[in-house]
């Protein structure tokens, strides 16, 4: 908080302004904002840069979308689900955060190493289940431990969930999620150390008029070999690639729909216009070409072939034996 002045303070600096004893950028408190110090817990160190996490919002915003359409489906409602955060913290503050019971689903995402926690409140939890079993999820329930019966649908709801997660990374890699086990007590879970890095992903999640809150909590050693494939640069250069295949793609269609005329070119001859008036039926033109050499297919008006003139069935044919370089003929 700023320092509050007196009003003695107040008159005596704006006499030494006006005087001149004392510069507008002499004025106390300058300095000390040039030499502001930011703070760093080397406790907690940052793992995930900026773009790391822009680009983890990107995903699983998709994500949001993708499970907005499912849960409608499930429920038979319409269901809204948005990205509200994405924050590094560490593994012992998203377990102190998350309430006690709670559904929490372990899986494994190759090919990230490792295991990734999602998260779903007790609310999210008990108002999914009541409407499953007929009722119409404005309810509130109180906190209580889930059953077995609980469990097992809400496994099948967040099996559902975190297939979507597939379809939400497939524009940085093609990930496999396998569903490991479900726990309902956080503290009981020690997959990670207490002050290991982890990427924290919140969603809220509205159904009529209640909002609950679903976690995705993705550990820094899950990703660590993966990160150049969370910055901005790298996810556009694929994009670029992409489209380049593809324009390369519809290029080579077009160009396969155009006729061009292939001529054999068996040999070259000299005749004068006299000889060329008098050729008749039958007559044999000496040709400057061998038998044995092989023959030039021309494209249009381009030498492109080397050819060996035959016979395909009752027809006249050329087998290709070689590509003209059209390098080696302008060097030479």
């Amino acid at each position: 908080m700023a320092e509050v002045l007196s009003q003695g303070e107040i008159d005596a600096l704006l006499s030494a302004l006006s005087s001149g004893e004392l510069q507008p950028d002499e004025l106390p408190g300058k300095d000390e904002e040039k030499q502001k110090v930011k703070l760093y817990d080397f406790r907690s160190p940052q793992k995930f840069s900026k773009d790391h996490l822009r680009t983890l919002e990107l995903i699983h915003d998709n994500f949001a979308r993708i499970i907005s359409n499912y849960l409608t489906a499930q429920v038979r409602t319409n269901v809204k689900v948005n990205i509200e955060s994405v924050e590094q913290i560490t593994y012992e503050e998203f377990i102190h955060s998350v309430p006690n019971p709670t559904i929490l689903t372990i899986f494994k995402m190759p090919p990230l190493n490792g295991t990734i926690l999602f998260e779903t409140n007790p609310a999210f939890v008990y108002q999914i289940i009541d409407i499953l079993l007929g009722g119409t999820g404005d309810k509130k329930s109180k906190v209580r431990e889930f059953t077995d019966i609980d469990k097992n649908i809400i496994r099948h709801v967040n099996e559902g969930l975190i297939s979507n997660l597939k379809l939400a990374w497939e524009e940085i890699m093609h990930v496999q999620p396998e569903i490991e086990g479900i726990e309902t007590n956080p503290a009981l879970n020690q997959t990670l150390a207490p002050h290991e890095p982890v990427a924290l992903i919140t969603f809220s999640v509205e159904i009529g008029n209640n909002t609950t809150f679903i976690n995705i909590c993705i550990p820094y050693i899950s990703i660590e070999k993966v990160m150049d494939k969370l910055v901005f640069q790298y996810w556009f250069e694929q994009g670029d690639d992409q489209s380049l295949l593809e324009s390369r793609e519809k290029l080579k269609n077009r160009l396969n729909v155009i006729n061009v005329d292939l001529t054999a070119v068996l040999g070259q001859a000299k005749v004068t216009v006299d000889e060329f008036l008098k050729l008749t039926v039958g007559d044999v033109i000496p040709l400057n070409q061998r038998i044995v050499n092989p023959v030039v297919l021309m494209a249009e008006d381009e030498r492109i072939y080397y050819g060996k003139p035959g016979v395909i069935g009752k027809n006249m044919g050329i087998e290709i034996l070689d590509i003209i370089s059209k390098d080696v003929d302008l060097y030479e």
